[in-house]
């Protein structure tokens, strides 16, 4: 019995590392080909809405897809990746001859940080929703094992702080290379990681026994091209690893149950340290952040906090 998890057959830990690979494989695909985008985010989802989903996430199903939470998620998810493409490619010629771009619109701008914070605001609904639900022993809900707890609490704060110090957003640009990538290079390594802590102590918290996929394997398929292939585009790779498995779990649902489960060890101490982290990290960041504030007179805003750092600039210098 391991810490976090525990698995039957080392097999599912060999899916598992598939899993983290595919999602990886098809955000590249989906980032530098348009055409592959928009087949993935567009046109897939619509027919697995008219043909599938009806059927594989209908309301009471036993693996609880049909909840109104993995529906909302969903199409939230896909809204984002929707999105983000129409910022990177969108043009048309205006009337004074020249030619116009979405992203040139300080209003456009104000979307991804709009999309991430309902993402976020959603989990910590549901984390809430869980403590309410006073299963203090852990028990059964819309056919998911979970646990009520403080640490429900502590991280639904946790992922507050977290929407409070979303920043920069009037510094997203589009990279100059082929790919058009959603470039935000004031979302730095530090809340890159406060984030992933959050996130994934909300999968523990709420998708206890799915939080291998949709937890561990879900943030490292967007954290590692952040930090190796392309970055400065995390928002984008994390709407698209999110829309990509989302997806998939609607339209496979017994898959993290029955065809390779990994569960949690249930142990509440888990729960809690997992929580607690998350918090401190959370906590850590929106000091540091609200002391370059002050201590810069800068307009959270409107300014961009960290445009004095090495890894802002780093990031500018590679994609501009």
């Amino acid at each position: 019995m391991g810490i976090l998890y525990q698995a039957e057959d080392p097999l599912y830990w060999a899916i598992w590392l598939f899993i983290l690979f595919a999602l990886m494989a098809f955000n590249e695909l989906g980032r530098v080909k348009l055409w592959a985008g928009i087949a993935l985010f567009a046109v897939v989802p619509l027919v697995l809405t008219v043909f599938v989903w009806p059927t594989t996430a209908a309301p009471g199903n036993p693996y609880g897809t049909g909840t109104w939470f993995n529906w909302v998620k969903t199409y939230s998810a896909l809204a984002g990746c929707l999105g983000f493409i129409a910022l990177r490619f969108v043009k048309w010629r205006g009337a004074d001859g020249r030619t116009h771009h979405l992203y040139e619109k300080r209003w456009a701008l104000c979307f991804p940080p709009l999309i991430l914070a309902i993402n976020i605001a959603e989990a910590v609904i549901r984390d809430f929703q869980v403590f309410s639900f006073g299963l203090w022993q852990g028990g059964i809900v819309e056919n998911l094992w979970t646990i009520s707890g403080p640490w429900n609490i502590m991280n639904g704060i946790a992922g507050i702080l977290n929407i409070v110090t979303i920043c920069g957003w009037f510094g997203i640009f589009i990279s100059k290379d082929s790919s058009r990538d959603m470039i935000w290079p004031d979302m730095i390594w530090a809340w890159v990681i406060a984030y992933d802590l959050w996130n994934f102590a909300y999968t523990y918290n709420c998708i206890s026994d799915h939080s291998a996929y949709c937890g561990l394997a879900l943030l490292l398929a967007c954290t590692i091209p952040t930090f190796f292939i392309k970055k400065g585009a995390w928002l984008q790779h994390r709407a698209q690893t999110l829309g990509l498995w989302i997806m998939f779990v609607m339209t496979v649902p017994q898959f993290a149950d029955v065809l390779a489960p990994i569960p949690t060890t249930h142990n509440p101490t888990v729960f809690f340290v997992v929580s607690l982290l998350a918090l401190a990290s959370n906590v850590a960041l929106a000091v540091y952040q609200f002391r370059r504030i002050r201590q810069r007179k800068l307009n959270p805003l409107k300014d961009e906090l960290y445009a004095d750092t090495k890894a802002y600039q780093r990031v500018v210098e590679e994609n501009r």
